[in-house]
This record gives C-alpha cells, structure tokens and sequence, in this order.
C-alpha cells in the first residue's frame, strides 16, 4: 500500500515574485500535435542490462541519489531541434480527449499507484516521483518530461525504473519496471517547452530480485496495472472549478538552505488551482498553479489527483508536478506548477498506451 502521507502547510502569501497576467482563459492547442516514442529497453537482453545495474545493493542507497531538477541533466543551452524517435499515428483528437478510469490491481481492493523512479543522466543517478496510469495496455507511468528525457541534448535517461511504494531502505514491494518506450509531446523534446513537462512511459513487466546461491536472480511479477493498479485521466479541466491533491517525495534544500524533507516519505499538499503560470523563460504560458505548497526537488513527476477515494486508494490524473516556485522570496518555496493537461497531452497518453511489451522479463 502507498505509505501514509503528510499534509503540508505553507504560509499564505501576499506578494509574487512573478507576476502574472489576469486570468483570461484556457489555451487550446494547435489541432495537429505530434507525438514522439523515444526508445529506452527494447530487448530482453536491454531490460536485464537495467535490472543488473539495480541490484538491491545499490537500490538500498538510491534514495541518496539527488533528486532530478529541471537544469539536473548535463548539456549545452542549446535546445535540441528534433525529438529521437519517429512521429506515430495521428491520433483522434475526440477520442484522446476522453477520460480514462481509475483501475484497481488484479488483486485487493485498494491501489498502490504512486512510487519513484531511477535513471542516469551521463554518469550520474537521478531520481524523481512518478505514478501509474490506467491504460489499454496496462504499463503507463506518468512522470515529468525532465525526469525521462534531457531536452538540451536530445538524449533519453538511461537504465529508467519505475518503483512503486518504493520503502525507505530501498524495498521493492511491488517490483521493478524497467522503461520500454517514453511518450513525448514534440515541444518538450525539442525546445524544452514547459508547458509540455510531461512524459508518460510504456513500462516492461514487472520483477522482483530473489535471493539464490549467493546472489540474485529475476523473478517475473506481471504487469505493471494488474499488481498496483492505475490512476484515471481527466482532461480540459478549468482551473479554479476544482480541488487536487499534489504527490510526491520531496527531498531537495528549500531557498533558505533549509532540509526539512529526506524524500522517503510521501507527502501531498491540497488545494484549488485557479491561475495560469507565466515564465517566458521557460517557454511557459499555461501552467497551473497549486498555492500553497512547500515541495521542493524530489516531488518533480509527482501526480496531481482529482477525486481521491481513501478505501480504493485512487483517483485521476490532471497533472503532474514540473517547477517549483518562490514567489514572494521568502525562506521556502511557496507554489507548485504542472502543465495544463489538455487534449495534446490526452494524444500523448494514448501513444503510450498504444504500446506493446516484452511477454516476458526472465
């Protein structure tokens, strides 16, 4: 089951350290959109190649790994011009704007959707929050766009997993699913667009390390849905119409230098987003924003739940958590930002669902 959660509190705030124009309505993406699957383990022998990197050895210190940012990954300024990979099927817009509905595992009555994952940049581990989404073929994760993929380079993370209920000493009670293919929207892989921070990953079935002889061998556990279950999907919501919970694991140092989370527990902070994040910077126009709330580096791919029910332990994804803010610059961050997930991101989401998996992992 997903560890027992701890609502966080912030300061209200009387002044922002961006300001924001007023209010004037969502914007509606382009009627064509292109989706990008970038490769991650393709093979068996790819999929083993990352399960033998995360032996439980170095699982059990993964959590001192540092938690991925958005400038975390090694690169040049320079926005990479092309995603790796080749455009799929248009898919129809009417059909990705539909909701998707929250799905219990095969077993229980109550979900454990929530986790982290692990990966490298160059030479270097990462980690970040992530869940799993209900989906056709029953391997979607839902993460940040900068804790799959290095836009700067357009280069993918490598050795990707997916740890749902991840422990605090590096347990895997629900197993290890290695990243098969990410989801990308074209405007994060090829210009770090934030309003496209998303990644959703087709995950590989799941496994579990089993002690034997002095080492460990791979034990086929299933898919990823069928163990934990999965989140729904709701889209096109107006901002300010409705409550969400943000998730995650937050670990990084606030503005001040302070500590006050180690990324082992999951936290979550409540609240109606109701206005839209400006940073020309960033490439950003329509991220919503979720005030107050402390996260810090940690809690990136996190998700954003609508309509969270306790005994079934889920809810639906309407966004996932990309910046963290400081607006009036004070000691903690005060605020939180996702992507405004609308139907472009529903047709990302489906391209991930769309993809088909090793049959087995052993």
């Amino acid at each position: 089951m997903i560890p027992r959660v701890r609502h966080l509190v912030a300061a209200a705030v009387s002044s922002a350290l961006l300001m924001l124009p007023a209010f004037t309505g969502i914007a509606h993406a382009a009627p064509v959109s292109k989706v990008y699957p970038v490769p991650l383990a393709k093979t068996l022998a790819d999929v083993k190649r990352v399960a033998d990197y995360w032996k439980p050895d170095r699982l059990k210190k993964a959590d001192s790994y540092s938690p991925a940012t958005p400038g975390a990954a090694a690169g040049s300024n320079t926005p990479a011009t092309a995603a790796a990979g080749a455009p799929v099927a248009t898919i129809n817009r009417a059909t990705a704007a539909q909701s998707v509905a929250p799905a219990l595992p095969r077993k229980g009555s109550g979900a454990s959707t929530m986790g982290k994952v692990f990966f490298r940049f160059g030479d270097k581990e990462y980690w970040c929050s992530a869940s799993s989404v209900a989906a056709k073929n029953r391997s979607v994760v839902a993460t940040a766009g900068h804790c799959a993929y290095d836009s700067r380079q357009a280069k993918p993370a490598d050795y990707w997993i997916f740890v749902p209920n991840h422990g605090p000493n590096g347990e895997t009670p629900e197993g290890i699913y290695v990243g098969a293919s990410i989801s990308l929207h074209e405007d994060w892989s090829g210009k770090a667009d934030y309003d496209y921070d998303y990644a959703f990953v087709t995950v590989h079935r799941g496994f579990t390390w089993v002690a034997k002889d002095g080492g460990y061998v791979m034990q086929d556990i299933g898919r990823l849905q069928d163990n934990v279950g999965g989140l729904g999907i709701e889209l096109n919501k107006k901002p300010g119409t409705y409550a969400v919970a943000a998730y995650g694991y937050p670990a990084g140092a606030q503005p001040d230098g302070s500590t006050p989370f180690n990324g082992k527990k999951l936290l979550k902070c409540m609240g109606n987003p109701t206005r839209y994040t400006v940073a020309p910077s960033l490439d950003l126009q329509k991220g919503v924003e979720l005030q107050p709330c402390n996260f810090s580096p940690g809690a990136s791919g996190g998700p954003w739940v609508l309509n969270w029910n306790e005994s079934r332990r889920l809810g639906s994804l309407n966004g996932v958590n990309s910046l963290t803010w400081n607006r009036d610059a004070k000691g903690q961050y005060d605020a939180v930002s996702s992507p405004y997930f609308d139907t472009t991101t529903g047709e990302v989401y489906r391209s991930a669902a769309a993809l088909s998996t090793l049959t087995s992992v052993t």
